[in-house]
């Protein structure tokens, strides 16, 4: 435990950013298993939807710095790659 009272108040920083943070991705997890759920039924419609969600939930958290851009970059492209793959299909 911290001694110095800026450190006493880093340490809280710390706690609040890391429950925010965790939930964050939490959230994450929950669009993205979604998005894979509404593709593992082939659902059209319920995957773009849950697509776009996705991709919204990415963009506010790489904007918030909590995973990094090309993080963001890369999942949106291979969502969309699935996404399109299950309406060629």
């Amino acid at each position: 435990m911290a001694n110095i009272k800026s450190a006493m108040k880093r340490d809280r920083q710390a706690r609040k950013r890391r429950g925010r943070n965790a939930a964050a991705e939490s959230g994450l997890k929950t669009a993205r298993s979604k998005l894979l759920a509404a593709l593992a039924a082939k659902n059209r419609e319920a995957g773009v939807t849950a697509y776009r969600a996705y991709c919204s939930r990415l963009d506010k958290l790489a904007k918030q710095g909590i995973i990094a851009r090309n993080t963001a970059i890369r999942s949106k492209a291979r969502a969309a790659a699935r996404v399109r793959q299950l309406g060629a299909a």
